[in-house]
């Protein structure tokens, strides 16, 4: 290969660019309208723009991405995670195209992809597995049947998802239908499918995965383990590696597992097999992700293994440069910094960067997406960056994890630092007196702690220099780079902000209001104008970044609609009054 597109945005489109650069080959990027200046695609050797704002217009539409790929003359694709990455139909186009598609082939995306026939993939080779349906569900009277049969919690799952998308836990039998709704929504919306199917959900269990690499030659390596048992709403936010508080049988059964259902898969390329430990020990197939992780960079650390350059390798027809699982050299843990406020429920805050100053030193480092004068678009995930720490044991991890944490300062948008820096000096996390942490310790352990250890997080006003600046600009869909005064571009910014502080949704003024609690769209309505309602009934869904929030009534009373479904809704702005 000699050009590879990046079908992907933010941080991890940086990371695939970086790795192009070090294995000799160029890259493209490509963005929607929102990310025309954003660092990936001033990253790569060429830019494209996808014309567009909302995930399916842009890095979920696969003409567009051909065309572009066409266009730059590019002969691979590399998808990232999330969006087209574990796509099988992407995957064929692909190839289909002639270019080389950077993951596993798109017959192993069917077979693992499908989080159902992984299953009866893991069955067959005896991998560990709790109770589930055999095939995706066809409605929500399906889920209460399985339900009624084999008992509460269960879990809800995007068969053809990941990374916490389209998951829900049902732990009351009157939420199943709504829970069921959402979970479909949100998995079209991530990945363009709904199909969903139900397993047994197991309380408090740890997280547990094994980073996968094959190639073509026969090679199947497992490069270690990873723990990320510390997530919300499914959504991780802190991993590493290796996995700790292992016993020697239950690491070499999970790489065992790992190993046996990739072979049997015929896998090729990076993929990560997951795992739930429960309490009492015992291990349970979860599912297998055909992509590249999030986390990969702290196997990276404790292994001396580029993954990205590694699937590289693998697409041009080359093995693996190690055969063998290696013994993990130290401690890594990874941080995702998420744009979202801590001290409101974790609440999505799209919004511009207005300072950005990332930590350094020994044993740290930054992958991002975002700097000094970056915007986080309300249309995508949350994620800014990831802080890896790495020490030669998990205590000198922690210990420089604390300093890097301290030396990292964003502001313009809230982050999820206050929790990072609490969470690491909670004893249950530590693991002083034992690792205690579990998939849903934040929301059940840690929320007084995290409540009482939450600072209030300054804001400061960008502060122009009067030099030249440069933007980005889209001339026959390529992206440039134009220089301008700055006292011009603050001119066009205040008359901008002018204009939008007229055209802004209206504030909230008396008790009968009921405001929006996110900056985001308005996904549906729950009742109806002029319906009583009663005080914290559901009467609304918003979505924003991928994620879907529940609008609750403030009040009982008689309730006025104010904005229409499928409006973007400012944070705070009026959306029904309850009088």
């Amino acid at each position: 290969m000699k050009k590879v597109l990046i079908a992907n945005r933010g941080e991890i489109a940086v990371r695939i660019a970086r790795a192009c650069a070090d294995y000799g080959v160029q890259s493209v990027a490509v963005y929607a309208n929102a990310d025309i200046d954003a660092l990936h695609a001033r990253m790569a050797d060429e830019a494209y723009g996808l014309d567009g704002d909302r995930p399916a217009d842009t890095y979920l539409n696969i003409a567009k991405l051909l065309e572009v790929a066409r266009r730059s003359g590019a002969d691979a694709v590399h998808p990232g995670y999330g969006f087209l990455s574990e796509n099988q139909a992407f995957a064929q186009a692909v190839i289909d195209a002639g270019m080389a598609w950077i993951g596993p082939s798109p017959a192993t995306i069917a077979q693992l992809g499908d989080k159902v026939q992984a299953r009866k993939i893991a069955l067959k080779v005896g991998a560990p597995l709790v109770v589930g349906t055999t095939d995706p569900v066809n409605d929500a009277s399906e889920v209460l049947a399985f339900a009624e049969q084999h008992g509460l919690p269960i879990i809800i799952k995007a068969a053809f998802g990941g990374g916490g998308r389209g998951m829900k836990i049902a732990w009351r039998m009157d939420e199943v239908e709504e829970l069921f709704a959402s979970a479909v929504r949100e998995a079209v919306t991530a990945f363009g499918r709904g199909e969903c199917f139900v397993e047994q959900f197991l309380d408090k269990p740890r997280h547990i995965e094994a980073q996968v690499l094959a190639d073509t030659h026969g090679n199947v390596v497992v490069l270690g383990t990873r723990d990320c048992s510390l997530q919300r709403r499914n959504q991780k936010l802190v991993e590493e590696a290796p996995a700790p508080f292992l016993t020697d049988a239950q690491r070499e059964r999970i790489h065992t597992s790992a190993r046996d259902i990739c072979a049997a898969a015929g896998y090729t390329s990076a993929g990560t097999v997951e795992f739930l430990l429960s309490q009492s020990g015992a291990i349970s197939f979860l599912e297998v992700n055909t992509r590249l992780q999030v986390e990969h960079p702290v196997t990276e650390q404790t292994t001396g293994v580029d993954l990205v350059v590694e699937q590289l390798r693998v697409a041009d027809g080359l093995p693996l440069s190690i055969t063998q699982t290696p013994a993990p050299q130290g401690h890594s843990i990874e941080f995702r910094i998420n744009a979202e406020d801590v001290g409101r429920g974790f609440l999505p805050t799209p919004g511009p960067v207005l300072r950005f100053e990332a930590p350094s030193g020994p044993g740290v480092r930054l992958d991002t997406g975002v700097q000094t004068g970056s915007v986080v678009p309300g249309t995508f995930d949350s994620l800014m960056a990831k802080l890896i720490v790495t020490g030669a044991t998990r205590e000198q991890a922690l210990s420089r994890a604390r300093r890097a944490l301290r030396e990292f300062q964003i502001e313009g948008v809230a982050s999820v630092l206050p929790f990072h820096r609490a969470v690491i000096e909670h004893p249950h996390f530590v693991g002083a007196d034992g690792f205690k942490v579990h998939t849903r310790w934040i929301e059940s352990d840690f929320a007084a702690p995290l409540a009482e250890a939450i600072q209030a997080q300054a804001r400061s006003a960008p502060q122009p220099d009067g030099s030249l600046l440069r933007t980005a600009i889209e001339i026959d869909g390529r992206r440039v780079l134009l220089g301008l005064p700055a006292v011009l571009l603050q001119g066009l910014a205040n008359a901008s902000g002018a204009s939008a502080q007229a055209a802004a949704p209206e504030a909230v003024v008396d008790a009968t209001a009921v405001a929006s609690p996110i900056a985001g769209n308005l996904q549906s309505w729950k009742v109806s104008e002029g319906d009583m309602v009663q005080e914290g009934a559901v009467i609304a869904v918003m979505e924003a970044m991928k994620m879907e929030m529940q609008v609750l009534a403030h009040c009982r009373g008689r309730i006025t609609l104010a904005a229409q479904v499928g409006t973007a809704q400012a944070l705070g702005g009026v959306i029904a009054r309850i009088a």
